[in-house]
């Protein structure tokens, strides 16, 4: 399953947040440093419209979306790379997930202390990705010095490796987050990867706010704006307090949202935003058993697809039987969709679109 750490310094709103995401008043909140210790853990179904749509076409009450599980992080202080607040197992929890949710205080607030003493969320991001790239540089110095023989040697792998190091030394002295794909080679990649670096990790900007600035945004939003844009990460304007509210109001939760004159709720955006940033899919199985949506990355073909239900439909893969989403509502069932020649078959080639209905034929 998918999992987003959601980090950023104490008191800038991750509990409060975290409780909004999972609907559920597990996560301790309070106004001091450290409130949370040991990582919060949630599932998150992902919203898909489309699911409720087909359970009434295939007249079935079982839907499975498909999740995402989300980790509350211990808050962060300047020195965690060495050890100060909770900083190294903090950065081991970060090592562990697949995207960073970094909650950026924007908001004005006398009665919730800054652990800075003011709110600048330029400042604060800086000091995130600072103490995360001074703990990568450890990981890999460490990878140097373990090399180092095979290096001298003039092994070809350990040599390729080496240069691969030195790139990311020289990346991490900027303090800021790597794309992998835009700055390695392909045969590169996987020497990066194997080091789980954090300064790797896709990056979302929850630019925190009060419940005046939620449309608009403010000076302090703008900022972080700007900032995403520049180094390729998702930015999403939240009031965690807000939305944490929204949680009580169950079905009143969207004529509450259009009275602020928002369209969606933050937590929704954000989660389309973690689909965005690691360029997800969703395929779909349907039938009067279920609705069941399943994640696969983009271009995946069909019998990686398969694979994610059951490794025995990846090994035994004959063909994928492909109904577009959109068509199947149109014409109503299968049958209507074969007989209008919309549903087709397709091989092991065939790259699975978002939305596609599916219906695989394997050999155990």
């Amino acid at each position: 399953m998918l999992r987003t750490g959601i980090v950023g310094l104490p008191n800038v709103g991750k509990s409060t947040l975290f409780n909004a995401l999972t609907s559920a008043k597990n996560a301790q909140s309070a106004n001091y440093p450290f409130c949370t210790i040991e990582p919060n853990v949630g599932v998150v179904n992902v919203p898909d419209e489309r699911l409720e749509v087909l359970a009434k076409l295939c007249k079935t009450e079982q839907i499975i979306p498909t999740a995402i599980e989300f980790v509350d992080i211990a808050g962060l202080v300047k020195g965690a790379s060495k050890g100060e607040g909770l900083g190294n197992q903090f950065l081991h929890n970060i090592r562990e997930v697949d995207a960073i949710i970094h909650v950026v205080r924007c908001f004005d607030d006398p009665n919730t202390i800054h652990v800075s003493g003011k709110v600048n969320p330029l400042d604060d991001i800086d000091t995130i990705n600072t103490e995360l790239a001074l703990a990568d540089i450890a990981s890999v110095e460490k990878r140097e010095a373990r090399i180092a023989k095979q290096v001298k040697a003039g092994d070809k792998e350990a040599v390729l490796e080496a240069g691969v190091l030195h790139t990311l030394k020289d990346l991490l002295d900027k303090g800021i987050f790597i794309n992998i794909k835009d700055i390695f080679s392909e045969d590169e990649v996987p020497y990066v990867k194997q080091l789980n670096l954090m300064s790797t990790k896709p990056v979302i900007y929850a630019a925190n706010v009060s419940e005046f600035d939620l449309k608009d945004g403010n000076k302090y939003t703008k900022l972080v704006e700007n900032y995403a844009q520049e180094h390729n990460a998702e930015m999403v304007i939240i009031s965690a307090k807000i939305e944490e509210e929204l949680c009580e109001l169950g079905t009143e939760a969207l004529a509450y949202l259009k009275e602020l004159g928002i369209d969606d709720s933050g937590i929704n955006r954000m989660i389309r935003s973690v689909y965005h940033l690691l360029d997800l899919r969703t395929f779909i199985t349907a039938g009067e058993k279920e609705v069941h949506a399943w994640t696969i990355p983009a271009g995946a073909k069909a019998p990686q697809a398969a694979g994610v239900i059951h490794t025995d439909f990846e090994k035994g893969f004959i063909r994928a039987e492909i109904t577009p989403y959109d068509e199947f509502v149109k014409y109503g069932s299968y049958a209507a969709c074969k007989e209008k020649g919309v549903t087709r078959l397709e091989g092991k080639d065939y790259i699975i679109q978002d939305g596609d209905l599916v219906h695989f034929r394997f050999a155990v």
